[in-house]
């Protein structure tokens, strides 16, 4: 699995990015086949300080694409990942029926 991570307008941290790198690993528990992973970290209003984490998923086939808002980045990309976890639940679920079809 492929993962790039891009700050707009901000350095991000390193522990940021290892952070990151952790959360997107879960999603080989749920989906085995996920080929690359693009997270884009932005300020959505800079006086507001809304932090928002856009997860771009690339699997055979699709591409899933997610967007949270948050005050913190970790609260941010968690909830993109569980937006994510479910879509690969949902999309692994369909794939599992058709076959036994």
């Amino acid at each position: 699995m492929n993962i790039q991570i891009t700050s707009r307008k901000f350095k991000a941290k390193d522990s940021l990015k290892d952070y990151i790198k952790e959360e997107i690993k879960k999603l080989e528990r749920f989906y085995d086949s996920v080929i690359d992973v693009n997270v884009v970290l932005s300020f959505t209003h800079l006086t507001d300080s809304i932090k928002t984490a856009e997860l771009t998923v690339k699997i055979p086939g699709k591409v899933i694409s997610v967007s949270s808002d948050s005050s913190e980045f970790e609260k941010s990309v968690d909830a993109s990942i569980e937006k994510v976890i479910r879509q690969l639940k949902k999309i692994k679920t369909k794939r599992i029926t058709r076959k036994k079809l």
